[in-house]
């Protein structure tokens, strides 16, 4: 079970979408559970002001240091009355580590996390560097803030948690899991605007279709990620077996 603790601007951005579909089930299940801590909750003064100008000029305005400090122990404080580990800390932003599956991977590990979302023009670096245990990116461009970021992490992460999809299948066979793209896939009606489904897919021979899908898979990674098959390492059938594919498609 991990347990989501989310540093937010707009709580409900991020629970309106976590609370639906699969992600939801998760939570009635008892899988995941999510907490948002409105930031403004935890001002140093009266009327919820959490941000300010920035030193050496530039435009807009930067969350400060104490209201994202005291958000933060309150989920560390209450790890650490449950006898649990610190909490691992994320920052969603655009200078971090390129979000992946492998990172997916590790994430789904911890007990705790917390996601801190910045806003305006980000958050004073020496909570960062206090704080965080890394900065996560979902690509190389600007959002409006962190929250949907968190929630694509989140998205991800969940699940790979034992339980939340119906077998560990749904998950293990999916693009990027071992370093491909997954094989194309069809459904019913055999033939669509003249495009036959691959006659192997429908003999049922288990050992031929998952050869095939395997093949497809590395053709599909070839033609649309090659950056992703030049770290392949091939034997010589599979790169005949990939050729051959294309030449017949």
């Amino acid at each position: 079970m991990i347990d989501y603790h989310v540093l937010t601007l707009f709580p409900d951005q991020v629970t309106t979408y976590f609370n639906t579909s699969i992600t939801g089930r998760a939570v009635t299940k008892g899988l995941v559970s999510l907490e948002c801590l409105y930031i403004r909750d935890f001002a140093t003064n009266n009327y919820g002001k959490i941000d300010d100008t920035m030193y050496g000029g530039g435009t807009g305005l930067l969350i400060q240091c104490e209201p994202v400090f005291r958000a933060w122990s309150s989920v560390a404080e209450k790890c650490e009355k449950a006898g649990k580990p610190k909490p691992h800390t994320v920052y969603m932003s655009p200078k971090g580590y390129v979000f992946d599956q492998k990172k997916a991977k590790e994430l789904a590990q911890y007990e705790d996390l917390v996601i801190i979302c910045g806003h305006y023009e980000g958050i004073d670096a020496r909570v960062i560097d206090e704080i965080c245990d890394e900065e996560i990116s979902i690509g190389d461009y600007i959002l409006t803030g962190g929250e949907t970021a968190a929630i694509v992490v989140m998205d991800a992460v969940t699940r790979l948690i034992p339980g939340v999809l119906p077998n560990e299948e749904a998950y293990t066979n999916e693009s990027h899991t071992d370093g491909l793209l997954e094989a194309p896939q069809y459904t019913k009606p055999p033939v669509w605007h003249d495009k036959e489904v691959p006659e192997v897919l429908k003999n049922g021979n288990d050992a031929l279709i998952d050869d095939f899908n395997h093949t497809a898979a590395l053709l599909e990674t070839l033609e649309k990620r090659p950056d992703m098959f030049n770290k392949l390492e091939l034997t010589e059938d599979e790169i005949k077996k990939v050729l051959a594919l294309q030449k017949s498609l």
